[in-house]
Protein backbone atom coordinates (compact mmCIF):
# COMPACT_ATOMS: atom_id res chain seq x y z
CA UNK A 1 0.00 0.00 0.00
CA UNK A 2 1.88 3.25 -1.28
CA UNK A 3 -1.27 5.34 -0.62
CA UNK A 4 -0.86 7.84 2.82
CA UNK A 5 -3.70 8.34 4.50
CA UNK A 6 -4.14 10.81 7.05
CA UNK A 7 -6.78 10.57 10.51
CA UNK A 8 -7.33 13.39 11.78
CA UNK A 9 -9.61 13.84 14.93
CA UNK A 10 -12.17 15.95 16.87
CA UNK A 11 -13.45 14.88 20.31
CA UNK A 12 -16.36 17.49 21.25
CA UNK A 13 -18.33 16.37 24.48
CA UNK A 14 -19.87 12.71 23.32
CA UNK A 15 -19.63 13.87 19.36
CA UNK A 16 -16.71 12.37 18.06
CA UNK A 17 -15.64 13.00 13.82
CA UNK A 18 -13.02 11.51 12.27
CA UNK A 19 -11.70 12.38 9.24
CA UNK A 20 -9.49 9.76 7.23
CA UNK A 21 -8.17 11.41 3.55
CA UNK A 22 -4.93 11.11 1.56
CA UNK A 23 -3.85 13.95 -1.05
CA UNK A 24 -6.51 13.02 -3.77
CA UNK A 25 -9.21 13.87 -1.51
CA UNK A 26 -7.73 16.38 0.34
CA UNK A 27 -10.09 19.38 -1.67
CA UNK A 28 -13.79 16.80 -0.79
CA UNK A 29 -12.37 16.55 2.90
CA UNK A 30 -12.42 20.43 2.99
CA UNK A 31 -15.64 20.60 1.71
CA UNK A 32 -17.01 18.20 4.17
CA UNK A 33 -15.74 20.29 7.12
CA UNK A 34 -18.03 23.41 5.37
CA UNK A 35 -20.90 20.89 4.93
CA UNK A 36 -20.67 19.99 8.64
CA UNK A 37 -20.27 23.33 10.00
CA UNK A 38 -23.34 24.70 7.90
CA UNK A 39 -25.35 21.99 9.60
CA UNK A 40 -27.46 23.18 12.22
CA UNK A 41 -28.16 19.48 13.21
CA UNK A 42 -24.66 18.92 13.76
CA UNK A 43 -22.50 20.55 16.78
CA UNK A 44 -19.97 21.13 14.75
CA UNK A 45 -18.86 24.88 14.30
CA UNK A 46 -17.48 27.35 11.58
CA UNK A 47 -14.65 27.27 14.17
CA UNK A 48 -14.15 23.59 14.39
CA UNK A 49 -13.91 23.65 10.37
CA UNK A 50 -11.46 26.58 10.31
CA UNK A 51 -9.11 24.75 12.80
CA UNK A 52 -9.54 21.41 10.94
CA UNK A 53 -9.16 22.90 7.86
CA UNK A 54 -5.59 24.57 9.39
CA UNK A 55 -4.63 21.05 10.04
CA UNK A 56 -5.35 19.59 6.31
CA UNK A 57 -3.59 22.54 4.76
CA UNK A 58 -0.42 22.04 6.92
CA UNK A 59 -0.67 17.85 6.28
CA UNK A 60 -1.33 18.68 2.71
CA UNK A 61 -0.14 21.31 1.78
CA UNK A 62 -0.62 22.70 -2.19
CA UNK A 63 1.03 25.36 -4.39
CA UNK A 64 -2.03 27.40 -3.96
CA UNK A 65 -1.54 27.44 0.10
CA UNK A 66 1.73 28.55 0.26
CA UNK A 67 1.21 30.67 -2.65
CA UNK A 68 -1.71 32.48 -0.32
CA UNK A 69 0.37 32.36 2.77
CA UNK A 70 3.23 34.42 1.49
CA UNK A 71 -0.05 36.88 0.47
CA UNK A 72 -1.23 37.38 3.99
CA UNK A 73 2.45 37.27 5.17
CA UNK A 74 2.98 40.69 3.41
CA UNK A 75 -0.12 42.04 4.57
CA UNK A 76 -0.62 44.53 7.69
CA UNK A 77 -3.79 46.36 9.29
CA UNK A 78 -3.44 49.43 6.81
CA UNK A 79 -4.32 47.16 4.30
CA UNK A 80 -7.62 46.78 5.88
CA UNK A 81 -8.58 50.82 5.85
Amino acid sequence: MDTEINVLALVKGEERFLFLFDDANRDETLRQLARFAADPEIDFSWYDAAMLSRKIRDAVPTEDDTLAGHEFDSLSIDDFH
